[in-house]
């Protein structure tokens, strides 16, 4: 398949294109700048000029290609509730390329709101009107589309992690990093769940290719979970071994003028199981845990030092 790549010069996205090029596929991959362009060129990739705001270059992207994937999303944390409509209004501009064509929307989601405080399962859905308080609406957009003939699902992500990066995690070890302090609040018994990057890029190669032959138009839910749940506490104590510095409890009220922005979700119980998705698609994680991750990105010098993105 030809896929057009919404966010392949991102994170996630520039391993989705790998893998989609090491299983035979070709990629056309949504690009802002020259740099990203010869990173996607450096990978085999052919690069597609515009952003996410750029709703003409999503449509002709989509236009050209067999399928997409949709891994964009701006995380500026200062304007939120606007990155969150940008994001509805570029997947529904992708969908109305692809309505009627049988050719796959994949949508990128996130397992943190859908059920706190259990095991969410793919079987969970979201609000049709959203989550109070949270504006992203990823995948209700996929399921107004679906009732307008698209082929679509979702792969909803966890804390997305390798040596380098690691989801919201990232966050976490800059408050430490200026705090001189790795907190986390009450017992710390709240969990996260996690995958390395490399295993949810194969989920959703995988997600691709089974929505492009199936039939049914409901939209199908997969989870890139690898790990259930990581408490704060594990995940405060990695970050405190390694930088060195003093592990600390803070009460919640405390939260949010700690963490900043983050304050709100670094409290929460957001674990999540993939027992459907593994039986659906036969996928197996397989790449390290999150704090093995950790471990290693403070085993390298130049990171210790404050160069961890």
């Amino acid at each position: 398949m030809h896929v057009f790549v919404t966010g392949a010069t991102g994170f996630v996205g520039l391993a989705v294109a790998q893998e989609l090029i090491g299983a035979g596929h070709s990629v056309l991959g949504l690009a802002r700048s020259d740099e990203g362009a010869k990173a996607l060129a450096a990978i085999g990739a052919k690069a597609h000029r515009g952003d996410l705001a750029d709703l003409a270059s999503l449509r002709s992207g989509a236009a050209a290609a067999d399928g997409v994937i949709h891994c964009a999303f701006n995380h500026d944390f200062s304007k939120f509730a606007a990155n969150c409509e940008e994001d509805r209004l570029a997947i529904e501009a992708l969908g109305d390329v692809l309505a009627g064509s049988e050719r796959p929307l994949i949508v990128t989601g996130g397992v943190g709101l859908i059920a706190p405080g259990r095991a969410a399962t793919e079987e969970d859905r979201p609000p049709a009107e959203g989550v109070p308080g949270y504006p992203r609406v990823s995948e209700q957009t996929a399921d107004v589309l679906a009732g307008r003939g698209v082929r679509a699902a979702v792969v909803r992500l966890p804390q997305v992690h390798d040596p380098v990066k690691h989801g919201f995690v990232s966050y976490l070890v800059a408050a430490a990093r200026e705090r001189g302090v790795s907190a986390y609040v009450g017992a710390g018994e709240n969990r996260w769940s996690a995958v390395h990057r490399m295993d949810a890029a194969r989920l959703y190669r995988l997600a691709l290719e089974q929505t492009a032959a199936g039939n049914d138009m409901a939209v199908a839910r997969y989870h890139a979970i690898g790990e259930e749940g990581v408490t704060a506490k594990e995940i405060a104590e990695a970050i405190g071994h390694g930088l060195q510095i003093p592990i600390v409890s803070i009460a919640p009220e405390k939260a949010v003028e700690h963490f900043g922005f983050l304050g709100h979700f670094a409290g929460l119980d957001m674990p999540a199981s993939s027992g459907l998705t593994q039986k659906r698609l036969g996928w197996r994680p397989t790449g390290p845990g999150l704090i093995a991750d950790l471990a290693e990105m403070f085993q390298q010098p130049e990171r210790k030092k404050g160069q961890h993105a």
